[in-house]
């Protein structure tokens, strides 16, 4: 590891947020019902922010509501939907409510993702990979982009899509996991450089390894002993 990757690191985790950090702020939450969604869904709304839950099971995003409410914390919005069959006009629907309900929208945070399979690329089951390309990559775009009015609205809005080392430098067969995860990097990079002279809108990319516990993959199929 680099140095000063290391020293990065290091201050991140001795890092403390004051507990009105996000006070005021609206922040939706993709695979907002387990995981690192359900983690980064309750640390917002302690810090003081209203959450908008987005996942695929309702009795897990309502545990997480629950769990927000008991804390007497601000009451967050729950909005079940499932990304892999998600297409724009209801990511638009999404978007109309966050707008009708807070006026604004101050941050996303895109968690959820689905690893697929590990398989030799000449034998990936196509249902599968476009199952994964669109929870992972296509969602994350469509609803981006049907929150974009939202979120230039914030004064100081942020976007973080999660992705991980594989994404940068791919290896054998991590098909389309690797592959979304790469496409979401440049993704934010071109996003970033559209936005940066006439919006305050950030784009962001985070390892989910650096925050999370790591998901075990599906099994490996077709690979040769």
């Amino acid at each position: 590891m680099h140095a000063s990757y290391r020293r990065l690191l290091n201050c991140m985790r001795d890092y403390q947020p004051s507990r009105d950090l996000l006070a005021g702020r609206v922040i939706l939450v993709t695979g907002a019902g387990d995981g690192l969604g359900r983690s980064a869904s309750l640390a917002y709304a302690r810090h003081g922010a209203s959450v908008i839950l987005v996942g695929r099971t309702q009795k897990k995003l309502e545990a997480v509501y629950d769990e927000i409410l008991a804390e007497q914390l601000a009451s967050p919005l729950l909005m079940p939907l499932d990304l892999a069959k998600a297409g724009l006009r209801e990511f638009e629907q999404i978007a109309a409510a966050i707008e009708r309900e807070f006026g604004r929208l101050d941050g996303l945070l895109h968690s959820a993702a689905t690893l697929g399979t590990l398989t030799p690329l000449a034998l990936y089951d196509l249902e599968t990979w476009q199952k994964v390309m669109q929870v992972n990559f296509n969602a994350a775009y469509l609803l981006t982009r049907a929150c974009l009015g939202a979120l230039e609205k914030s004064p100081d809005a942020s976007v973080i899509f999660t992705t991980s080392e594989m994404a940068r430098q791919g290896r054998a067969y991590w098909g389309a996991y690797a592959a979304a995860g790469a496409a979401l990097e440049n993704l934010a990079q071109v996003w970033a450089d559209e936005l940066s002279t006439n919006t305050h809108i950030r784009m962001n990319t985070l390892d989910r390894a650096l925050s999370a516990p790591r998901c075990a993959p599906a099994p490996i199929r077709g690979k040769t002993p």
